[in-house]
């Protein structure tokens, strides 16, 4: 970087430092592109205690550790690690520029994973970091549901999204509370009778506040309290798809960067993976779509001026 701020142009940024960022960002570098990956410390897999569907980790691994070892990969490869959020992305002579607080990059190509933003439950900051730390409120069926089978769970929302998460997590429990945390479930008359049919309670709420205690979360309402083990929040997600909307590549309807299948947003050298495009959200899934999206990016590069070193 020069005294402006600015650095010279690069193979590829890497806007996000998650799974699938770093991912792309080893791949990268291991194809001997310059790449700096852009990690401004938000990403969703930081706040899981302890994952144990990840293959290759019998005892299970913490989001925080995973992270810091594929730092130290991508790192050891040649990758540039900047804690830095990217602010604004524009096109700039076939190729493109990125700005974040004191200076900006320019770049032949860019890979968004940027990922998603999970909507929380009305609690304060710390309150909800330690129910999600000691495993009282958890955000993935998918990643945990083993872990609470057979205990009391509750669910926080309304609607089909409400609907799907609870019917999921019946495999796991029979123990199951849907509740509104705002009152007045917005349920059709189907949705309602399979939950009925499958012995999920539906509680109208609202929800007045949630408490932690020793080993339980409490969910309080008006008249009454609800205690349970876990409690997962099925409220929705923000995709995190801004930088992709300001520079015109498509978007699905819920928000996510359209690509092919090869990762290929509609813009040309744009290029997503993880959560910030269609998928499982899963940490595997998204490093799948990242070692994809480095290959091409790199095959995609090689067209344009040959790699030969």
């Amino acid at each position: 970087m020069n005294s402006s701020g600015t650095i010279a142009v690069v193979d590829c940024i890497v806007v996000g430092g998650g799974p699938a960022g770093l991912t792309a960002a080893i791949y990268l570098a291991r194809y001997h592109l310059s790449v700096v990956a852009f990690d401004d410390d938000t990403s969703r897999a930081a706040t899981i205690p302890v994952s144990h569907n990840h293959a290759g980790f019998p005892d299970g691994i913490s989001g925080i550790d995973l992270l810091a070892r594929m730092r130290s990969q991508a790192q050891n490869y040649g990758a540039t690690i900047a804690r830095n959020k990217i602010t604004g992305l524009r096109k700039r002579d076939g190729g493109f520029v990125a700005t974040f607080d004191g200076g900006s990059i320019r770049a032949r190509a860019v890979l968004l994973a940027t990922g998603v933003a999970n909507r929380r439950p009305a609690m304060q900051d710390a309150s909800h970091n330690d129910a999600v730390a000691r495993g009282l409120l958890r955000y993935c069926p998918i990643c945990d549901g083993f872990e609470i089978t057979d205990k009391r769970v509750g669910v926080i929302g309304t609607g089909s999204n409400a609907f799907r998460e609870a019917l999921f997590l019946r495999s796991y429990t029979s123990d199951l509370t849907l509740v509104s945390a705002e009152g007045a479930h917005a349920l059709s008359d189907d949705e309602s009778a399979q939950l009925s049919e499958h012995g999920i309670v539906v509680d109208p709420g609202p929800i007045t506040s949630i408490e932690l205690e020793e080993d339980q979360i409490t969910i309080t309402m008006p008249s009454r309290s609800l205690h349970f083990s876990s409690v997962y929040p099925a409220l929705g997600s923000d995709i995190r798809s801004e930088l992709a909307a300001a520079i015109g590549a498509r978007l699905t309807s819920d928000g996510c960067v359209v690509v092919d299948s090869h990762q290929r947003a509609t813009v040309p050298g744009l290029y997503a993976a993880g959560d910030v495009a269609i998928g499982l959200d899963q940490i595997s899934h998204a490093m799948g779509q990242a070692s994809v999206a480095a290959t091409t990016i790199r095959n995609d590069l090689c067209e344009l001026t040959m790699l030969i070193r």
